[in-house]
C-alpha cells in the first residue's frame, strides 16, 4: 500500500512546544515497521512552528515575523530529529517544503510529483511540511490535513491518515458531551456530518475537526481512503492497517486509479 500519514503537532510535542521524545520515537518506530512490510510511506508533518516556540523559549507566536523565525528554528529540530531516529532503523528520509503555488501550477506540480516518485522509487520516506519560514499565506490559511489529503490525491495513495490528539469524529464535542459516541464509518460526507465539526483544534495546532472533514471531502473524492486517529499510542497504525475499528474511517467514492487518474 501507499500510505500518507499526516502528523499533528499534538502528536509530535508537549502542551509547552517542546518534543514529545517517547511519541515521536514511538511513531518513528512503527513507521520504519510497516516500511519494513512492504508499504510505502509519505509523512506530511506539522510542528515546525510550535516545536520553534518550545526551543527559543517563548510562547506560541501570534505575529508573522516571530511564526517565520519559529518556523525556520523548529524545522531544523524536526528533519533532525527525523532522520536521526528514521537512521536507527536503516531508512532514509528526504525533507519536501511546499507552498501553495506548488499546487496551483501545472508545471511546479508535476516537479513535486515528480520528485516524490523518484523518492518512492528509491526507498526513501518524504517528510513534506509547509515552507513556514518564508511563506506567509500559508501561516495565515493553510493547514496540514488539507495538505495531506492533497498529497494522498496526486499521489494516487491507498490510504490517507490524519493523527491527532482526538480519537476521531463524535457525534458532538466529548469536551462538553460526555455522552458523545465515537462515529466509526462514515460512507458519506453529508450536512449532518458537516455539523458534527466544532472550532479549531489544541493551542499548538492550526487545524480542528472542520480542516479534517475537508480533508476527507477531498481524500475520499479522489478515491483515497481517510482515517483520523489518535496519535497517543502509534501502534494504532496497525489497527487500522487490518481493517480494525480505530478512530474514524472515511469512505472512498471510487477506488484509487493511476497517478494519471489522479491527477484528473
Amino acid at each position: 500500500m501507499r500510505i500518507v500519514v499526516k502528523i499533528g503537532t499534538s502528536t509530535l510535542a508537549h502542551p509547552g512546544g517542546r518534543m514529545n521524545i517517547r511519541h515521536v520515537e514511538e511513531l518513528v518506530k512503527v513507521l520504519s515497521d510497516l516500511k519494513n512490510a512492504g508499504h510505502e510511506l509519505i509523512v506530511v508533518s506539522s510542528g515546525a512552528i510550535g516545536m520553534g516556540a518550545g526551543k527559543l523559549g517563548i510562547a506560541r507566536p501570534k505575529d508573522m515575523p516571530t511564526k517565520q523565525a519559529a518556523a525556520s528554528v523548529g524545522q531544523c529540530e524536526l528533519m533532525y530529529t527525523y532522520d536521526r531516529l528514521f537512521s536507527e532503523y536503516n531508512h532514509i528520509v528526504g525533507q519536501i517544503l511546499v507552498t501553495r503555488e506548488d499546487f496551483d501550477s501545472a508545471a511546479r506540480l508535476m516537479n513535486l510529483e515528480n520528485t516524490l516518485y523518484r523518492l518512492l522509487q528509491l526507498g526513501t520516506i518524504p517528510i513534506i511540511n509547509e515552507n513556514d519560514s518564508v511563506s506567509t499565506e500559508e501561516i495565515s490559511v493553510g493547514d496540514n490535513d488539507t495538505m495531506g489529503a492533497i498529497v494522498a490525491k496526486y499521489m494516487a495513495a491507498d490510504l490517507l491518515v490524519v493523527l491527532s490528539d482526538i480519537d476521531g469524529l463524535y457525534t458532538a464535542d466529548p469536551r462538553s458531551h460526555p455522552d458523545a459516541s465515537l462515529i466509526h464509518t462514515v460512507e458519506e460526507i453529508t450536512p449532518e456530518i458537516e455539523a458534527l465539526a466544532g472550532g479549531a483544534g489544541s493551542g499548538l495546532g492550526t487545524g480542528g475537526m472542520a480542516t479534517k472533514l475537508m480533508a476527507a471531502r477531498i481524500a475520499t473524492g479522489a478515491g483515497v481512503e481517510m482515517v483520523i486517529a489518535n496519535g497517543e499510542h502509534p501502534s494504532i497504525l496497525y489497527d487500522i492497517l487490518e481493517g480494525k475499528e480505530a478512530g474514524t474511517r472515511f469512505l472512498p467514492k471510487t477506488k484509487p486509479g493511476t497517478k494519471k487518474e489522479a491527477d484528473q
